[in-house]
């Protein structure tokens, strides 16, 4: 072959390189975009888009960090009670209201602010001023809600035979047949210290401390303390119990598991299991049980034990037995059999041998893949209990599906969120003390 031939040779291969490049320069975006473009009409994007309710989630996100005040009329009898997110402990007393409500006559006057006002009327009768729109007149009669809003009311007000609801920047006003009911929010968590039933409400810390005693039974500090805790509304005993729970279902399950897993383990590294089957059967197990997830686990370990914080915990253990035979295994066939013969020349014991041979070697490992499915399995322990009923998993889900007080979700998440750092923080810690130390 001439070296014109080797040349030609030579920029023939280098073009089919750089065309093939080209190609899959060009391919891969284009199946990419593809496949986005099968994505964008298979889950239906576009309709999602459609059905997205901007005015529930901006209600939602306002109920997160503001509380409301109901107004409540109820229009078979006109009694008229005032009461903080409807619960029975934030109702205000008979004869009090809030600052915000006057009365005129039988006109109860709602000034829900920047001249919102709403007019409680005799025989069902009900008036929205709203400022830059007009008067907005309604009524419950017999079984229909009647109005001034005509054939097309705003995109702000639901309108219906049956029932009014109407959404402004200064609160909520629903009308139906049997109630009438107005919401102003207002900024913070109220009465997330003590209800308005407690002698301690709306008493500042330094009254609280240095101030004349409120309750003749109790000394203000304990007085304080009780009412908080028993707060009948927040539940914060209840609510903190919850996060014990969690955290010892996820204890539970993570050292549980550790604890069945190290054992297997041995049974399932090559260099200390001689019999294939054996190996083999036990390795398979690890799949198995690692291979389901471990809210399948949940599901039918509850269906089978029933619901509570222990089935919760077995549902960890399962799953992360899986995951530490694996682990495990994998350390112990990586052990330096030197330190073994080492502990085997002192005449040692099998059982000695491991213990004084194999386990100093693989705790770093061990303990590292322990702490951190301990601090992770707090967070998993979250939903688990939503799913068994156990733990603060149970409270935010409830919660969730009342969809009434949003501000009792921000103040779980919060909670969740600091118990997520304090066990991040913690097994820092002990990683620091027990593998480097």
């Amino acid at each position: 072959m001439t070296m014109l031939d080797a040349t030609t040779d030579l920029r023939t291969q280098t073009d089919r390189i750089f065309r093939r490049k080209q190609i899959t320069g060009f391919a891969v975006p284009a199946v990419i975009l593809a496949y986005l473009t099968y994505i964008f009409f298979a889950f239906d994007v576009g309709g999602l888009a459609e059905r997205a309710r901007m005015d529930n989630a901006a209600t939602l996100v306002a109920d997160s960090y503001s509380y409301k005040t109901h107004v409540t009329r109820d229009n078979r009898n006109g009694e008229t009670s005032f009461a903080i997110e409807g619960e029975r402990k934030g109702t205000y007393a008979p004869g009090t209201t809030p600052d915000w409500v006057s009365r005129e006559g039988d006109d109860v006057i709602v000034d829900l602010g920047d001249g919102h006002l709403v007019h409680f009327l005799p025989e069902g009768r009900v008036t929205y001023e709203v400022p830059g729109y007009g008067t907005i007149e309604m009524q419950a009669l017999d079984d229909r809600v009647l109005t001034n809003l005509g054939a097309t009311p705003p995109a702000w007000i639901n309108a219906s035979e049956t029932r009014v609801a109407i959404t402004t920047d200064a609160g909520r006003v629903s009308v139906t047949r049997s109630k009438t009911e107005v919401f102003r929010y207002s900024f913070g968590w109220e009465l997330f210290w003590f209800t308005l039933d407690s002698p301690y409400h709306d008493v500042g810390v330094l009254s609280l401390l240095t101030g004349p005693q409120l309750d003749p039974a109790r000394s203000n500090i304990v007085g304080a303390w009780e009412d908080f805790w028993s707060n009948g509304m927040w539940r914060h005993a209840d609510v903190f119990w919850a996060i014990g729970e969690t955290i010892l279902m996820a204890f539970l399950g993570t050292f549980g598991a550790a604890i069945v897993a190290l054992p297997l383990a041995f049974m399932a590294a090559r260099n200390f299991a001689p019999f294939v089957a054996v190996r083999f059967f036990v390795r398979r197990i690890f799949d198995f049980v690692r291979g389901v997830d471990g809210l399948i686990w949940t599901i039918i370990l509850s269906r089978a034990f029933g619901p509570g914080p222990l089935t919760g915990a077995l549902a960890i253990l399962v799953t992360d037995t899986g995951s530490f035979g694996k682990s495990f295994s994998e350390a112990l066939e990586n052990v330096d059999d030197k330190q073994i013969e080492g502990v085997r020349s002192t005449g040692a014991s099998p059982v000695q041998r491991y213990r004084f041979g194999v386990i100093p070697q693989v705790t770093p490992v061990l303990l590292s893949q322990i702490l951190y499915y301990f601090e992770s399995n707090t967070r998993s322990a979250t939903i688990i209990g939503a799913i068994t009923g156990g733990g603060i998993g149970l409270f935010l889900t409830q919660a969730m599906q009342t969809q009434k007080d949003w501000e009792e979700v921000s103040y779980y998440i919060v909670l969740i969120v600091i118990m997520v750092m304090v066990m991040d923080s913690l097994s820092g810690w002990l990683r620091k003390r027990l593998i480097r130390g």
